[in-house]
């Protein structure tokens, strides 16, 4: 498994806190900036991450910023993206399976020990077998081709 992340200046910190998660579950992952929590815009770090995502050159995105908000609208820009904000594992769960999310996104200021879980459900999490499901995200990739 390979992951996409990135963040702006307000998701910086916990992002370096999900780097390390991941080098310790043994997960490899791009890191697309920021790298210090001088002020940029988070567009810039979402299009690569989302990109990435979509071209399948990662299996899953993880984007951090403030609120989350503005990294999962710019991420949702992108054909092929599914972001999916969340502050639980529980909605971690339910993203994944319901909504075959690809993408999460998160807010800076969530706890560490959440931010965790709430990424190892994520990435634990398999899209549901049914039907219903699967014919929900078709139409949602029917609106871009992808």
């Amino acid at each position: 498994m390979h992951i996409a992340i990135g963040s702006d200046h307000g998701g910086f910190e916990l992002k370096e806190t999900i780097k390390h998660f991941l080098a310790e579950e043994d997960i490899s992952y791009s890191d697309h900036g920021t790298h210090s929590t001088a002020s940029v815009d988070y567009p810039d770090f979402a299009v690569p991450v989302s990109q990435d995502v979509a071209a399948q050159k990662a299996d899953f995105g993880i984007l951090i910023c403030r609120t989350g908000i503005g990294m999962s609208i710019t991420a949702n820009k992108i054909p092929g993206v599914r972001a999916a904000l969340c502050d639980t594992p529980e909605r971690a769960r339910l993203s994944r399976m319901h909504n075959n999310a690809n993408v999460l996104t998160l807010a800076g200021d969530t706890p560490a020990s959440t931010a965790r879980e709430i990424v190892r459900t994520f990435l634990g999490t398999r899209f549901a077998t049914d039907k219903r499901h699967h014919r929900r995200v078709d139409k949602i990739h029917s609106l871009t081709g992808r």
